[in-house]
């Protein structure tokens, strides 16, 4: 019984010519996330032989065609729903190919529709590389919008979590300029509300926080507008809609506020922003979590590290800690 209580979660390789096999293979032979869950990649069985010879895990690659049939595993067993898209000798380590993108595409979209058909209770994913999916014309610039794209969603929220700091963000992958013409009083004010329904969803409440846009949050004006003009409002139309919310607070003390305690989450008004602040705090300890979607989904928060890919260096800290954190949440 205590098996069947584990989760199945979908582990994607990412891109093949990255670091995402190796540290796919190790989180697979980590103790403590095999006790939570029962995982299965969505790779090249190829590859993932590869990376066990290359990490020395005990384990053995066991292609499988359905994700129930393979979640029911031998202990020394490596579960793959083996796409077979990506044949070793057909790349190179550390070098950006379409194949690699197109493959890295496909583990995605692969782990995804199974979270849709119920077959997997979460996912969690390697890195990709924006360069090789470009190359393969792939009409997604990343996991978010490949996932969101793949549900029919519109907007999905990312959070990062480390050592207990929450950031959301209202902005991704988009110029700073744009990121400062996309902080309006509506955008923020429906983030905030589900921001708040998503903590809720994970069990969690509290206050959340919205970082300052500009130093000091525009000293009234001083140093641009923005936080009177938007963010303020923002957050005061929020509270009158029940929402247990604070801020504008200066980006340089939000987040160490956060982390001891005061607020359950921030606000992040652009990438970097938040980026910066859980980066700092524990590098490989930070994970991502896409929330809005149908299904959890967790992933490393660092990319494919082409200078390291295929040398046994990696480290799959990232990589378990998405896979825990995929378990405990879904």
């Amino acid at each position: 019984m205590k098996s069947q209580a584990r989760p199945i979660i979908a582990l994607t390789m990412g891109d093949p010519a990255g670091i995402g096999p190796e540290i796919v293979a190790r989180a697979m032979a980590d103790p403590e996330a095999r006790a939570r869950a029962r995982c299965v990649v969505c790779g090249d069985a190829r590859v993932l032989e590869r990376a066990v010879a290359l990490t020395g895990v005990k384990l053995r690659v066991r292609s499988a065609g359905d994700f129930a049939r393979a979640a029911d595993s031998g202990s020394d067993e490596m579960p793959v729903f083996d796409l077979a898209n990506a044949d070793p000798s057909a790349f190179r380590a550390g070098e950006v190919s379409a194949l690699c993108g197109l493959a890295s595409w496909q583990y995605i979209e692969a782990a995804a529709k199974a979270a849709l058909a119920g077959a997997v209770q979460a996912v969690a994913t390697a890195p990709i590389n924006k360069e090789a999916i470009q190359a393969a014309r792939i009409p997604f610039i990343g996991h978010t919008e490949m996932l969101a794209g793949v549900a029919g969603i519109k907007d999905p929220l990312t959070m990062f979590e480390t050592l207990g700091l929450r950031v959301f963000f209202l902005t991704r992958h988009v110029s700073l300029r744009a990121a400062c013409d996309l902080v309006t009083k509506a955008r923020i004010v429906d983030y905030l509300e589900r921001c708040a329904a998503a903590l809720a969803g994970l069990g969690l409440g509290g206050e959340i926080a919205v970082a300052g846009l500009n130093p000091h949050c525009g000293e009234h004006g001083l140093f641009g507008d923005e936080d009177e003009r938007e963010v303020r409002p923002a957050v005061e139309e929020a509270r009158s809609r029940g929402l247990a919310v604070a801020g504008p607070i200066g980006a340089d003390s939000v987040f160490h506020q956060a982390k001891t305690g005061r607020f359950a989450a921030v606000l992040s008004l652009y990438h970097d922003q938040g980026h910066i602040a859980c980066k700092t705090l524990d590098f490989e300890r930070t994970i991502s979590l896409t929330l809005g979607l149908p299904f959890l989904r967790t992933s490393v928060d660092h990319g494919t590290a082409f200078d390291l890919a295929w040398k046994g260096k990696a480290s799959a800290v990232s990589m378990i800690e998405a896979v825990l954190a995929a378990a405990r949440y879904a």
